[in-house]
């Protein structure tokens, strides 16, 4: 079955906004924050994520078949709105886990409310500017060409690439809306925010920094020097991993986050 061409299917709702969300496995809850696209319901470390723990993972508003509110168009709304997902969710704390562009949020929402937060997981974060003016830090998936972005996306894109010909209209239809709301929350600056860099030690609780060795849209190093930004953070590679090691090594995935995240302390 395709739960991904439903549009109707579980929700979330929060305050006045309604979110599409996945719901899997059972045990310590963990609120999942997607990237460049939503999860796809297959995807086979939701599973193995599940027998672990409880997994939530919302659509953001204008991703997925999650409807955006006309007014809502910075990263700090979204931000903003899992704020109130935490103190929605009937839990004391939740870990919170982000892939990407959602690794941004969640290191976002961790320095504003690390309190409401067990354990911290990024994974490729976007989110903070370690260069010069004039270095780019991320690949600019905008204004690459298709060809050069999947290239950099993945440790082998000829297995990972996506085929849009094998694509049902509502999965297009998906992928554009992603696209085009990634465009609307990261466009300027691009996909970073200049004051969090500064506030990453405000991150109190126990964080892993988790990458693919074969990412070439943010590489290791940028990794690297986000994980020496917030205290006692813990960096971990992957390899034969791109920009997706939940996708492209589910299990080596898992097992890392899972270990981290029951850990005592």
């Amino acid at each position: 079955m395709n739960d991904i061409e439903a549009p109707v299917g579980e929700r979330l709702s929060v305050k006045d906004i309604e979110l599409e969300v996945i719901r899997r496995g059972r045990g310590r809850p963990v609120l999942l924050l997607h990237g460049l696209h939503t999860v796809d319901p297959r995807a086979p470390f939701l599973d193995l994520l599940g027998r672990r723990a409880e997994i939530i993972a919302p659509s953001h508003p204008g991703f997925g078949h999650s409807a955006r509110p006309m007014d809502f168009d910075t990263v700090y709304d979204l931000v903003r709105l899992y704020l109130d997902v935490l103190e929605a969710l009937p839990y004391e704390r939740v870990s919170l886990v982000g892939l990407s562009f959602g690794g941004w949020l969640a290191a976002e929402i961790a320095v504003a409310c690390s309190y409401r937060i067990d354990r911290l997981v990024l994974v490729d974060a976007f989110g903070i500017k370690i260069s010069d003016r004039e270095t780019p830090d991320i690949l600019d998936v905008f204004n690459t060409s298709p060809q050069e972005v999947e290239r950099h996306r993945w440790h082998d894109p000829g297995k990972w690439a996506p085929d849009f010909n094998a694509l049902s209209d509502d999965e297009i239809v998906v992928h554009a809306r992603n696209w085009d709301a990634l465009c609307l929350y990261g466009w300027h600056p691009y996909m970073y925010n200049p004051q969090l860099k500064r506030w990453l030690r405000r991150i109190r609780r126990p964080t892993l920094v988790l990458w693919g060795a074969s990412d070439g849209v943010v590489t290791p190093s940028y990794g690297r020097a986000y994980s020496a930004l917030i205290p006692g953070s813990r960096f971990d590679v992957i390899a034969e991993a791109g920009h997706h090691p939940e996708i492209e090594q589910p299990e080596a995935f898992v097992e890392r986050v899972a270990a981290f995240l029951e850990q005592e302390g």
